[in-house]
């Protein structure tokens, strides 16, 4: 064992010789942090610096981000990538889906958790359905554009 004062020496030079860490050193590691972040906050940090502003729009973040709301996300993670990239990316699906489907909800706290995630499940078919509408597959031919069925997301008083 080392005596006292070498002790003291010892730490003294690491402490020296330690440089400082930097989270925006490492860009991976600070997309899998924010990747673990709530939607309003991963918005948010994009306004923190430009590092963050370029990771906080990776559209492997917003993935994380969704997947963590919807049941058995994780599981099809790799069949679905395709097909939310041609309905324009996680971001975009998590603001115009998930995250209002997630704050009507939050507003219904008593909502059990399978009610919750039918609710998230038909609010994201809706977006998909409102997606495939305006792609405006008709085979070339003009057709009258159908109306959109993202209506029914919305709550509806019937008092």
């Amino acid at each position: 064992m080392l005596p006292k004062e070498e002790e003291e020496e010892v730490e003294e030079e690491a402490r020296k010789s330690r440089r400082p860490f930097s989270i925006n050193d490492n860009v991976d590691l600070l997309a899998e942090i924010l990747g673990r972040l709530d939607g309003r906050s991963l918005a948010a940090s994009g306004c923190v610096c430009r590092v963050w502003s370029a990771v906080s729009r990776r559209d492997s973040v917003w993935e994380a981000v969704c997947h963590r709301h919807v049941a058995g996300g994780a599981a099809a993670a790799g069949t679905t990538r395709s097909v939310v990239a041609a309905l324009g990316g996680y971001r975009r699906l998590y603001r115009l889906c998930i995250g209002p489907a997630l704050d009507r909800l939050a507003v219904g706290q008593g909502a059990a958790a399978a009610a919750r995630h039918l609710s998230l499940s038909l609010s994201l078919s809706l977006f998909s359905i409102d997606c495939y509408e305006r792609l405006g597959v008709g085979g070339g031919r003009q057709q009258q554009r159908p109306a959109s069925l993202l209506f029914l997301c919305k709550p509806v008083d019937v008092s």
